[in-house]
C-alpha cells in the first residue's frame, strides 16, 4: 500500500512540475515562428512590402499630376482569407491601412462597419447634439480607389516535412472608372520539419 501511494505521489508530483508554463514578453518586431503558420511577422512584412511596391508604382504620380498636387484618397476593401488555416484579414489591413497613413501619400478612408458605425452616430447627433456640434450627412471623402485582395496557400507535406507557400495578392482599383491600376503580389514559403 505504501508503494502504491509513493508511486501515485511522484506522478502527481512529475504531473504538476511538468505542466508549469513560462511566459515571456517580446517586441512584437522579432521575427519568431513556432509553428509555420502565417503570423504576426508575414502580416507585417506583407503589409510594408505591398504598401512600398503600391505607393512606387505610377499610378500614384499620373493622379497627383492630374489632380495638381492633390493626394489620392484609397479605401482598403476585403481582402479574402483563401488560405488553407484561420488568418484574421482584418489584422493585415489595418497592417496596411497604418503603412499608408504612415507615409502620407495617400488619404485613408473607413470601410465596412466602422463606416457604418460613423454613419450611425451622425443618424444619432441629427436629434442628440445641438446644432452647433452635430456632424452632417454628405461629407464625407469619397475614395478614388478601392485596395483589395486575397491570401491564398499550398501545402505540400509527406511524412514529417512540409512546405506551406503564401501568395498574397492586391489590386488597386479607380472606383469612377473600374480601373485596374496596380497589382501586387508577395509571396512567402516556410519549410517546416518535425
Amino acid at each position: 500500500m505504501n508503494r502504491i501511494f509513493t508511486l501515485v505521489l511522484i506522478v502527481f508530483t512529475i504531473t504538476i512540475f511538468s505542466c508549469n508554463r513560462k511566459v515571456t514578453r517580446i517586441s512584437p518586431e522579432e521575427q519568431i515562428d513556432i509553428s509555420g503558420r502565417w503570423n504576426n511577422t508575414d502580416s507585417r512584412l506583407t503589409a510594408e512590402q505591398l504598401t512600398d511596391d503600391v505607393l512606387k508604382a505610377v499610378w500614384l504620380t499620373n493622379f497627383m499630376q492630374a489632380k495638381g498636387g492633390q493626394k489620392p484618397v484609397v479605401i482598403c476593401g476585403l481582402v479574402d482569407n483563401k488560405s488553407h488555416e484561420h488568418i484574421e484579414a482584418e489584422t493585415f489591413v489595418k497592417d496596411l491601412e497604418q503603412a499608408f497613413i504612415k507615409t502620407q501619400k495617400v488619404r485613408v478612408v473607413q470601410a465596412g462597419k466602422k463606416r457604418e458605425e460613423l454613419r450611425a452616430e451622425k443618424a444619432d447627433q441629427q436629434t442628440n447634439a445641438t446644432a452647433s456640434t452635430m456632424k452632417k450627412f454628405g461629407m464625407e471623402v469619397g475614395a478614388d480607389y478601392i485596395l483589395q485582395g486575397s491570401i491564398n496557400s499550398i501545402v505540400d507535406e509527406h511524412k514529417k516535412k512540409r512546405v506551406v507557400y503564401y501568395q498574397v495578392n492586391l489590386e488597386l482599383t479607380d472606383i469612377q472608372t473600374n480601373e485596374v491600376v496596380w497589382i501586387g503580389d508577395k509571396k512567402i514559403a516556410k519549410y517546416v520539419k518535425n
